[in-house]
């Protein structure tokens, strides 16, 4: 392969990398490496667990490349990856709850006071569900029905436990004011 680091299209990533080419395999590494064991640690909230996931995604994005269908761009279908490798992960230490369907349709008013790390310290507290949930739908933007795909849920336990999670950090963060 010809291309260079800096100059290598998506397109010539996935075929050097269909190619066994181990340049073109390490690039698509590194470029998404931190970015998806960000995403792993979120749903996790270990950083062994996050390692872990980021790992079994890796070898699972190189085995099942030749099925990528292109549909999206293959940065959005490696946090898929790695989300479902990061819920593995949990899912063997803890189990989600079912709860009673609740509807949420307001947004958290956060205001100005809002410090970014005390924020994300308050949503790695949340219980492994109510996190999980909480990161896939409003800081990585799936629907309730991919979350419930992937968590193996329904629509409305996704919803609760957004609700909940949304519910838990309001009085977390009312300490905070």
């Amino acid at each position: 392969m010809s291309s260079t680091r800096l100059t290598m299209t998506e397109n010539e990533l996935i075929e050097g990398c269909l190619s066994n080419d181990r340049l073109a395999q390490k690039e698509l590494y590194d470029r998404y490496k931190k970015g998806m064991y960000t995403v792993a640690y979120r749903i996790t909230n270990d950083f062994e667990l996050a390692n872990d996931a980021l790992q079994d995604a890796f070898i699972s994005i190189f085995k099942s490349l030749a099925q990528f269908r292109r549909e999206s761009t293959i940065g959005a279908w490696i946090k898929r990856i790695v989300v479902r490798a990061a819920l593995k992960k949990i899912k063997s230490q803890k189990k989600f709850e079912e709860l009673q369907d609740h509807h949420t349709g307001h947004l958290i008013d956060w205001g100005d006071f809002l410090q970014a790390e005390y924020l994300e310290k308050a949503i790695q507290a949340l219980p492994a569900g109510y996190r999980s949930v909480f990161v896939m739908i409003e800081i990585e933007g799936f629907s309730h029905k991919e979350v419930g795909e992937m968590l193996g849920i329904s629509v409305g336990t996704s919803k609760s436990q957004l609700f909940y999670a949304k519910k838990k950090l309001r009085a977390s963060l009312e300490d905070y004011r």
